[in-house]
């Protein structure tokens, strides 16, 4: 799980940054120019210290550069603020592998059912898409405090509620299997 945070952590390192000295100063433009140079700073950093990179760091950089340098040179908010919903449309099209879920599950999911497991990947991928789509629907509003909440409240509750959620109906659904088949024994 830690592994898997600090992985979140870096994909999302610059939107991070963005927020936080957009938080501090207010200013798109400042904080667009520093959200570049921490992409870059992270970059170069991976590479002097012989980090091996996944498509994905470049994607990221690549996206952050194009997108911020329009932004700062067209002033206009809105691209930097698609940055997360290209963020998640990748991460949907990953979901969208039958199974992908399957490794990330304790062996008593997997033993019992896969096939919920399965069903659960396709919501998460769903899930994705819809997250993106709000972030375009609320990133082009060129309103960046409601963007923020969505980015920082209503996109990390809603894969909350949907963990949360997941957790219960897995329990459930493998409680009554597990009972079912003392009973049969």
């Amino acid at each position: 799980m830690a592994n898997v945070l600090r992985q979140l952590f870096v994909d999302f390192f610059s939107a991070i940054v963005f927020l936080a000295v957009y938080a501090v100063t207010g200013d798109v433009l400042i904080a667009t120019g520093v959200a570049i140079a921490g992409s870059i700073a992270q970059f170069v950093h991976a590479r002097l210290t012989g980090k091996k990179l996944e498509f994905m760091t470049y994607a990221i950089l690549a996206v952050v550069v194009v997108l911020g340098c329009a932004t700062l040179l067209t002033s206009d908010p809105r691209f930097v603020l698609m940055k997360p919903s290209i963020g998640h449309f990748a991460v949907g099209l990953v979901m969208l592998q039958r199974g992908w879920m399957l490794r990330y599950l304790p062996p008593i999911v997997t033993d019992n059912i896969p096939e919920y497991a399965n069903a659960a990947g396709y919501a998460w991928a769903a899930l994705m898409f819809a997250l993106g789509i709000g972030n375009i629907a609320i990133a082009m509003t060129g309103d960046i405090k409601l963007w923020a909440f969505y980015i920082s409240v209503v996109a990390i509750g809603a894969k909350i509620v949907a963990f949360a959620i997941q957790y219960v109906v897995f329990r459930v659904i493998i409680a009554r299997r597990l009972r079912a088949a003392a009973t049969r024994a």
